[in-house]
Formats: C-alpha cells, sequence, structure tokens
C-alpha cells in the first residue's frame, strides 16, 4: 500500500475481456451482497503510474483473457495503492509456466519431470533425459494451445524448427515435461484463499483434457491428499483464488502440474454442488477492510 491511501473503500472493480459466463456469475453473486462493481474492459483501460487513485475501485478482481494486460494492469493498479485479486506477482508466478514450476520446486511439491532448454541441439539432449514421449508446451499459454506430445526426435525436431520459425523470442525457450501416462483424466481443484472449496476430473479420450478442448467434468471427492497439495500449491504461487490441475500416475501418485490464476469454472458448479462465484465473492469482500481510499 502506497502513501496515498487513507481512508476504508467499499468499492470493488473487475478487470475484463469479455463477459463470459463466469464473469456473469460473479456479477450476479456481488450483486447479492449489495456491494456495486465496476467493469473495467481491459482493451480501452488506460492507467497512469503517476495519477491518483481518487476514481479506482478499492479492489480489482482480474478477469482478463489476457496474461500480459492482466499483468501489467494488476502491477500498476497495485502501485496505485489497489488491493488486486490476484496479485501481480500471483498472475506472473501462473501465467508463466516456467516460474510455477520454479515455484512449486521450490515448495518441495510433486511435479512432472521438467526440462527447460534455448536450443535445438540442449533439447534433443533434455529429451534422451526425460525419454519419448514427452510433452512440449508454450512458457506462456492456456486452453492447451500449442501443447504437442512428442513420440520420437524426428517430431521434436520439426515442431521446434516450427516454433522458432514463428519468430518472438518465447518460441525459442523450450518447455519439456514428461508425459504422464494419466487414466483418461485430469484433477481441477479450485483454492479459494486457504481452503480447496471444489475439485473435479477432467475425462477425455484426448490426451489433452482441458474442457476448452471438450473434456468432460465430473465431481472430485477432495481427500486429504487433494486439499494438502492444492493448497499449498495455491500458497507456493502466492495465494488468492486460483485453480490447481493434478494429474495422477499410473502408480497412483498425484503430481502437480499446472496452476490457474484466472481460472474458469462454469462446468464444475453443477457436478460439484458448490457455489465456487459465491465462493470468490465472499473471500474479495472479506479483504475490502483492508483497502484503502486516497487521502482528502
Amino acid at each position: 500500500m502506497n502513501d496515498r491511501a487513507a481512508t476504508k473503500s467499499p468499492s470493488v472493480g473487475m478487470l475484463f475481456t469479455r463477459i463470459r459466463v463466469e464473469e456473469k456469475l460473479l456479477l450476479k453473486a456481488f450483486k447479492r451482497s449489495g456491494v456495486p462493481v465496476t467493469l473495467m474492459d481491459d482493451r480501452e483501460l488506460v492507467l497512469d503510474p503517476q495519477g491518483s487513485n481518487a476514481s479506482l475501485p478499492g479492489l480489482v478482481i482480474n478477469r482478463s483473457m489476457s496474461y500480459y494486460r492482466g499483468l501489467y494492469a494488476t502491477s500498476i493498479l497495485e502501485d496505485l495503492g489497489v488491493l488486486t485479486l490476484n496479485r501481480s506477482t500471483v498472475n506472473h508466478n501462473c501465467g508463466d509456466k516456467i516460474k510455477t514450476t520454479a515455484a512449486l520446486v521450490r515448495a518441495g511439491l510433486p511435479v512432472p519431470r521438467t526440462k527447460i532448454a534455448f536450443t535445438l541441439s540442449a533439447a534433443r539432449e533434455s529429451a534422451e533425459e526425460l525419454g519419448f514421449p514427452l510433452v512440449l508446451k508454450p512458457v506462456i499459454g492456456s486452453w492447451g494451445r500449442m501443447v504437442a506430445r512428442l513420440n520420437d526426435q524426428d517430431a521434436l525436431e520439426a515442431v521446434i524448427e516450427h516454433r522458432v520459425f514463428l519468430g518472438g523470442s518465447l518460441h525459442s525457450v523450450f518447455y519439456l515435461q514428461e508425459y504422464i501416462n494419466k487414466p483418461q483424466r485430469d484433477i481441477r481443484a479450485f483454492v479459494v484463499g486457504r481452503e480447496t472449496v471444489a475439485a473435479i476430473y477432467r475425462y477425455s479420450d484426448h490426451w489433452i483434457t482441458n474442457t476448452a478442448r471438450g473434456g468432460r467434468t465430473v465431481n472430485c471427492p477432495v481427500t486429504p491428499e487433494i486439499n494438502s497439495l492444492a493448497t499449498a500449491a495455491a500458497e507456493a504461487v502466492g495465494g488468492g483464488v486460483l485453480a490447481v490441475d493434478m494429474l495422477e500416475t499410473a502408480a497412483g501418485r498425484i503430481l502437480v502440474n499446472e496452476v490457474n490464476h484466472t481460472m474458469e469454472f462454469r462446468n464444475s458448479i453443477d457436478v460439484t454442488g458448490v457455489d465456487i462465484p459465491g465462493a470468490i465473492s465472499d473471500y474479495a469482500l472479506a479483504l475490502l477492510p483492508t483497502v484503502e481510499l486516497p487521502r482528502a
């Protein structure tokens, strides 16, 4: 909090790109609480790092579909004395897969074996150590886009050559991960604050189980192991409102794969019976007393 702040604020803002089902559900949840929500379209938003926060909400929920817009907007808002959910450091830790993996490893959590390489020759060497098949992921990205399962060196070289040809510095950073032969499903756990409020299995005949790619959802009981891993993973990246994705190995071990900072939950409410948007709004409103307005 900077020195431009002094008194309490009851106002909430929502940074968005499109008003999808999740945003509509969150708006309804806040409406039930009686707290107005200011909509902040990231395509039109202009922030002044040297300006005042007098016209800004006390708390802004990041629902931007753009990783970079959300990251930089929350960072500037925080400098202006606005509380953000999730915080910019959390957005950075979750939106960049290398930072996610590093945070999970530092916390001692079980993750798939991962190698980071910066040249084709180093990627070949890393692939030999991991063994085929393996998974190549973009460092920044979501919804399973540009994720490739590589079955041999020929596939590795072809995909990496394609990535490099696309240009851009991030396409020349190769995030290689062992392929986990999961039982046609993965686990997504929803963490709000320090609580795992719900979890789902995402089933698919395809090895990518994202619901954006056609995965179907089924309730997953929140076992002590799932709760422990999910809350520890959320804490490792900085905490807040997060979705933790986990993989089950053939031996029955659960590995933490990714953590999502602008989670989607539309397909998880009915199957779990949990009011996820209500839990998020309750958590956000509980933070409001810690937010302050500019000095008069």
